[in-house]
Parts: structure tokens; C-alpha cells; sequence
């Protein structure tokens, strides 16, 4: 067993050259391979990259553009000089914990993602596995992780988080409060590096670049997928273009010569969720449904093959860890080991079904909140999932043939659900 859990704390090594050369006709890309030259806490110095790759047995190796200004058609990609993840300097990594490793970076990678929409608030994004697990605004940094932490204590076990102002005492407190992989700030104030501490294995990443997060809203960059057979899939990355209300669309479709309209308007407050939650979306595997109530999240599906089931596996786990907070906020302890204790004779039953009584009449906290669809709703079966948990208003890219069903669902509940369309789908594999 003590092998085992070493191969996750050993460096492989890799045998990744230190540059690399992407040519595209007679552009030419520069990068280069980052390593750090971090001192053990035996005083001992070691120059590595990545710890490894997805898995313990996987080489891998970062590499920052260095040269190049590549334009393809319309298209200028971004140019060297604008590294974040990629240009992380040893004196950035304030705790280093363990040598980062790939999905620790990729992690942080899709928290910017997500955050620069949202850098003019106190934000704050965990993400495990490369999605996001809760993800909040506020008005405080810590408020804003609170709640982001709430949504999904069980999953934030082990995550990273990416906050978009600099860190404070009260929220290191929290931080300090739970196991985390990496904590990414643009700062850290006095004090606040002394309360992390506390996890030794918790990696600490000052990101200056994060101040300029905003700048990254319009930049592109070269997205490759590698296939089995050693070819690529090249594209342009994705723009989230949904910014404002000025962007939306009202749902409005024609089936059969007969115009189908949504009849309720959005609130100010859905509005704000609709773009909070669209920008949220961007960085989550489709095919995805989430909610977002109040700058926050309330329920998040990833990765399913089908909408509708998407859209339940959201609620699903929206109760899961409505039932969980609730029983930590109660008890202190997990609602799974509420439940173990009951079985084992140590709690009364009582208390359990206090708790369950509880979720079931708030119904998860989902009531009033905004449902979004990262693409179209191919049926009206997906809508209604949102519709009877108690949603108030949905967004969607809009596009279906069968648009004027789900616009017939949001004008047939009581009370009327409002509708809004993107007019951009935002997949994400």
C-alpha cells in the first residue's frame, strides 16, 4: 500500500523536449517546455516540469508560446507574452506543496476560463476534473467562495479554486477550513499566507495576470484535439459573445405559419443569472444543464449524451448536496455519515428524516432559479425537467425545430417561466 501511494507523490520525469515547433504554412509557432527549480524540505534543489500527466504513469510536459504571431484568415490568435498557467514562474508558487501536476494546471486553465467574465467582482470557481463544482459572485472574495463552496461541498474535496481578487484573512479562514489541491489569486495580503500554511500539501499560485483576465474575453487560441492514429483535430477556440442583456434574444419561433412567443419578460435579477450563468457555462462538458439562482450556482450536469437526462442528473445532485449542507450546517458532519451513524445505532433516525423532510420542502433550493442549456432543447421534455423543480426563467441557444414547444412549456406553467435565447451554442469537449 505504501508504494501505492507513493507513485502519486513521485516526479516521473519526462522526456519532452525542452522546444517545440508547430508549423501552419509558413507561420511558424514557438514553445517551450516550464520547469521549476524548487528547493524540497530536505534544502535539496530539483529542476522539474509537470509531477506526470492524467495518471501517475503518464509523462507530460507544459509548454509556453514563446514566438509567433499566427493569423489564419480572419483570425489572429494570441501572441506570446500573455502566459498564465503557462507562464507561472517558481516565485508564483508561493506554496508549492507537490510539484504540480497536469489536471492541477488544466484545473486552474479552465477557472480562468470561466472567471475572466467576471474579474470586475469578487468571484471565485472550484473545479474538479477539469468542470466546475460550484461557482459563485459576491460581495466579498470570501462571501463569493462561500457560496461557491456551498453548492457542492462533497465535490470541492480535493479541488482547485481560482478567485479574481487577492486574498484576505477571512477568506484563507475558509480556505484553510477544507482539503484543496490549488488556490490561484491574483494576490494575497498580510497575513493570509500564514493561515494557508496550515495544509502543507496545498498548492499556493500567485497570478498576477488575473488583473488582466478581461483582456482574454476576445482572444483565440489554437485548440488541438489529438486522435488515436496520431492526427489532429485543429480548431479556433470558443468566444463567449453573451456579455449583456443587449446580446439576448427573446424566444420567438414560427411552426406551421403560427408564431410561438414567450409571454413573460425576465427580471433584472434572471437577467444577471442568465449571463452569470452563461459565462459559467463555457467552462462545462457537454452536453450540460446547469442552475444558477442569485450570482450562484445551484445544480450542474455535465457530460451527459442526452439533454432531458442532463437536465435531471442536475436536480439530482442539486438535492444530494442541498441534503449534505444542510446536515453539515446542522450536525457538522456529512450527511452520509449521518446516515452510516444512524445505521450503525448511533443516531436516531429522527434526525435523518428531519433533514430530508427539510430538502424536500425547500426542493433543493432550485425554486426561482435559471435554468441554462448549453445548446438548444431538442424537445420540450428538457424544459419541463427545470419547469417542475420551480426555475423562473430559462436560457438556451435556441435553433430547435421544435423550439415552439419548449416556448409553449414556459407559457403553460403556473406561474410563467421567462425564455431567453443565445443564438450560440457553447459545447465544450
Amino acid at each position: 500500500m505504501s508504494d501505492i501511494k507513493k507513485m502519486y507523490t513521485t516526479i516521473l520525469g519526462d522526456s519532452f523536449p525542452m522546444d517545440m515547433t508547430v508549423s501552419f504554412g509558413d507561420q511558424t509557432l514557438v514553445y517551450r517546455k516550464k520547469t521549476w527549480k524548487i528547493t524540497g524540505d530536505d534544502g535539496s534543489v530539483d529542476e522539474r516540469g509537470l509531477r506526470y500527466g492524467e495518471n501517475p504513469d503518464q509523462e507530460a510536459a507544459l509548454y509556453e508560446l514563446v514566438n509567433g504571431n499566427l493569423a489564419l484568415g480572419d483570425c489572429k490568435f494570441i501572441e506570446p507574452g500573455n502566459g498564465l498557467v503557462s507562464g507561472i514562474a517558481v516565485e508564483d508558487m508561493l506554496q508549492v506543496g507537490k510539484h504540480p501536476g497536469k489536471i492541477n494546471l488544466t484545473d486552474v486553465d479552465n477557472g480562468l476560463n470561466i472567471i475572466k467574465y467576471m474579474v470586475d467582482k469578487p468571484a471565485a470557481v472550484i473545479l474538479k476534473h477539469n468542470n466546475p463544482c460550484g461557482a459563485a459572485i459576491g460581495d466579498t472574495l470570501a462571501q463569493a467562495y462561500d457560496k461557491a463552496n456551498r453548492c457542492d461541498r462533497i465535490a470541492a474535496f480535493g479541488g482547485a479554486v481560482i478567485m479574481s481578487k487577492a486574498v484576505d484573512k477571512e477568506t484563507a479562514k475558509l480556505l484553510s477550513e477544507n482539503y484543496l489541491e490549488v488556490v490561484c489569486a491574483p494576490e494575497f495580503e498580510d497575513g493570509a499566507l500564514e493561515i494557508l500554511a496550515q495544509r502543507k500539501n496545498l498548492r499556493v499560485i500567485r497570478m498576477g495576470g488575473i488583473d488582466r483576465l478581461a483582456n482574454f474575453e476576445k482572444y483565440r487560441f489554437v485548440d488541438f484535439k489529438s486522435l488515436i492514429d496520431g492526427g489532429l483535430v485543429v480548431q479556433q477556440s470558443a468566444v463567449n459573445s453573451i456579455r449583456s442583456v443587449a446580446d439576448l434574444m427573446p424566444a420567438v419561433t414560427t411552426y406551421k405559419d403560427k408564431e410561438y412567443r414567450c409571454e413573460r419578460e425576465p427580471t433584472q435579477r434572471e437577467i444577471d443569472d442568465m449571463i452569470f450563468g452563461w459565462a459559467v457555462e463555457h467552462g462545462v462538458t457537454s452536453n450540460s444543464v446547469i442552475y444558477v439562482k442569485d450570482g450562484c450556482t445551484t445544480g450542474i450536469g455535465t457530460g451527459e449524451q442526452d439533454r432531458v437526462g442532463v437536465a435531471e442528473i442536475a436536480v439530482h445532485k442539486a438535492y444530494i448536496k442541498y441534503a449534505d449542507i444542510t446536515c453539515f450546517d446542522k450536525y457538522g458532519i456529512p450527511y452520509a455519515d449521518l446516515a452510516l451513524e444512524i445505521e450503525q445505532g448511533k443516531r436516531d433516525k429522527s434526525q435523518q428524516e428531519e433533514i430530508d423532510a427539510k430538502v424536500k420542502a425547500d426542493r433543493a433550493g432550485l425554486p426561482g432559479s435559471v435554468m441554462i442549456s448549453d445548446a438548444f432543447f431538442p424537445f420540450r421534455d428538457g424544459a419541463d425537467v427545470g419547469i417542475r423543480e420551480g426555475v423562473s426563467a430559462i436560457l438556451q441557444a435556441g435553433g430547435s425545430m421544435r423550439d415552439y414547444e419548449s416556448i409553449k412549456a414556459c407559457n403553460e406553467a403556473d406561474p410563467k417561466v421567462a425564455m431567453m435565447f443565445t443564438g450560440q451554442r457553447s459545447f465544450k469537449h
